[in-house]
């Protein structure tokens, strides 16, 4: 903070310490502490513009450089004084407005797979995930992640990919099964064997997806720098037609005085912390000025389906009794047995027998296989539910009664008595404001919105139709995201990408500007994402869009307003009618009408 706001405070004091001393018998002395303060403070401001000049760029800083070497030949310090003022105000709040840089591929790296148990006929030894090589054979335990890319020999559980796909269904893993490295095993331990390193496992090609992401999204050119490449030139012209008709070097400084670009320099920073203050009160945490522009200029959105359209969570979607069993009878006999289960699935069955009204009986002699069933009795009936393959082994008649066992989706089987009594089917649901959201960004002009999803074909064509949308993707990694973000990008658009998952991080980095959904926390999506939205309410992604937008016409009118002020003060400037010091002094007036102005970006 002190070395932000160092330069203007020195500046600030200088210039009341030497009108203090103007009005004593020690004016030679207050001039003398303002020549030395403008040679001090300005030396620095004037060397970045020439390293930005020998680089090619030449921006707003060249006039108020100009200012101040002018100012210091003409041994007239006061008005280069508030020149220095003004500009290094000015770059303290555009510091203010970048925020800080994301952490992402760091969050990333810290939260990988550090360790995994190697299998040999010797037994078996811990080892860092940089010692794996493919063929090895690995024992993951329930609470471990899953340490590279692999196939499973041997045992049966569930692994929780969301980091890696977003969705929230488990995986079932069994012997056969590809499995990518982040997973998490949730239940039962199983044997492995490595099909790739860690270093060429998913997990790390996220790593690596964010990192060449982040570096390939350009910067933006600063407002000021913009509006100036047309300003410059046209002062350097006025001053060049000042010297030639009146040949007065005084009249020289006067029009740099009052040209001095301050309003491009504060407008349109104050505006953008008013813009990113107005979002905070919104719980939208924008990280910088640049996020802020960026997203009132996009015209395309990739919408992550789990936990952005959708709730999140696996919930039941359909509950199928087979003949003579009614929906109600199976609903209510799966809930039973299931109360006394950890399984992930069963929590959602119990909350839907709870919310269809039913009185659930106690069950006995439960007994579950972790990761694959549970068998119980409830009310003298023997009761079993759980995977296909697991009731299978039990009842090996029933096969011909589920044939569509190899359908997708997530389902539960459920035997009563030894006969098929039902399916109950999984699904995540439409979230309640996702049409409100799609609504709302149509209204602001985004021409293209699509849903992107690592989840099956058919549930993805069913979510978006459910929500209203033409277009999706599904089936994608985070690799896949990041093609569609640079497919729509090549024809035009500039994207924005909205997601809540680790999987979406790489997409987030790579959108011209990334929205994280972080209300239950956001972890390495948060830091990858420009935006993070705290508040569990998707709909708050357009209230960034039209946030964004207000501010910067707010910018662009401080900006324009002030610069047409600036261009009658220096055609009065150049006739001689305003001198230096009093062109400083009007020059200010101009900064706090701008300011005033910009500081509406705040407002409601």
């Amino acid at each position: 903070m002190t070395s932000r706001w160092g330069a203007p405070a020195t500046a600030l004091l200088a210039i009341l310490i030497g009108l203090a001393l103007q009005a004593g018998p020690y004016a030679v002395w207050g001039s003398r502490l303002w020549l030395a303060t403008l040679i001090l403070l300005g030396a620095p401001v004037v060397w970045r513009t020439l390293k930005g000049m020998f680089a090619g760029i030449f921006a707003a800083d060249l006039v108020a450089s100009l200012a101040i070497v002018w100012a210091v030949g003409l041994q007239q310090p006061l008005p280069g004084l508030v020149v220095v003022l003004m500009q290094t105000g000015g770059e303290a709040l555009e510091r203010y407005a970048a925020g800080r840089a994301s952490r992402a591929v760091e969050e990333l790296e810290a939260a990988a797979p550090r360790r995994a148990t190697r299998v040999r006929e010797q037994g078996a030894e811990e080892i860092s995930v940089e010692q794996i090589q493919v063929g090895d054979r690995l024992l993951v335990r329930p609470g471990e992640m899953i340490p590279c890319d692999c196939v499973v020999l041997e045992g049966r559980s569930h692994v929780d990919a969301s980091r890696l796909t977003g969705e929230p269904v488990p995986v079932t893993a069994g012997p056969g099964a590809g499995l990518l490295s982040g997973g998490l095993n949730l239940e039962g331990p199983i044997t492995v064997t490595a099909t790739a390193p860690a270093r060429e496992s998913q997990y790390a090609r996220i790593v690596q997806l964010v990192r060449s992401a982040q570096a390939s999204k350009s910067p933006l050119q600063r407002m000021a720098d913009r509006y100036a490449v047309v300003f410059t030139p046209v002062t350097l012209c006025v001053c060049l037609a000042t010297w030639l008709i009146s040949g007065d070097l005084s009249r020289i400084l006067a029009v740099l005085v009052v040209a001095t670009p301050c309003p491009l320099i504060l407008a349109a920073p104050v505006a953008m912390i008013g813009g990113l203050n107005r979002a905070a009160r919104r719980s939208i945490i924008i990280r910088h000025g640049e996020a802020l522009e960026r997203l009132g200029q996009t015209t395309a959105v990739l919408l992550d389906k789990t936990g952005t359209l959708t709730v999140g969570r696996p919930d039941v979607s359909r509950v199928l009794a087979l003949p003579p069993f009614s929906e109600a009878e199976v609903l209510t006999l799966a809930a039973a047995v299931d109360s006394g289960s950890s399984h992930l699935l069963a929590r959602p069955i119990i909350a839907f027998a709870a919310r269809r009204g039913l009185a659930v009986p106690a069950a006995s002699g439960v007994t579950e296989s972790p990761g694959q069933g549970v068998v119980g009795r409830v009310a003298g009936r023997e009761v079993a539910i759980g995977a296909r393959s697991f009731l299978l082994s039990r009842y090996p008649g029933l096969a011909d009664a589920w044939s569509d066992g190899d359908a997708p989706g997530l389902r539960a089987w459920l035997v009563i008595d030894g006969q098929p009594g039902g399916v109950i089917e999984f699904a995540d649901q439409l979230r309640p404001e996702a049409r409100g959201l799609i609504a709302r960004l149509r209204q602001l002009g985004l021409r293209r919105i699509i849903m992107v999803t690592g989840d099956h074909e058919g549930h993805a064509a069913s979510i978006a139709q459910e929500a209203g949308l033409a277009e999706y993707r599904a089936d994608l990694l985070p690799a896949g995201k990041v093609a569609a973000v640079e497919e729509l990008e090549r024809g035009g658009e500039r994207v924005l990408m909205v997601g809540d998952g680790t999987n979406d991080a790489p997409a987030l980095s790579r959108a011209s500007v990334g929205v994280a959904l972080a209300a239950h926390g956001g972890g390495i999506t948060a830091e990858a994402a420009d935006a993070v939205v705290l508040a569990d309410d998707p709909g708050l992604v357009a209230e960034a869009v039209a946030i964004s937008r207000r501010t910067m016409t707010i910018a662009r009118q401080s900006v324009w307003a002030g610069l047409g002020l600036s261009g009658l003060a220096m055609a009065a400037a150049a006739a001689g009618y305003i001198p230096a010091t009093a062109g400083a002094v009007l020059q200010e007036v101009i900064d706090v009408a701008v300011i005033l102005n910009a500081l509406r970006a705040s407002g409601e």
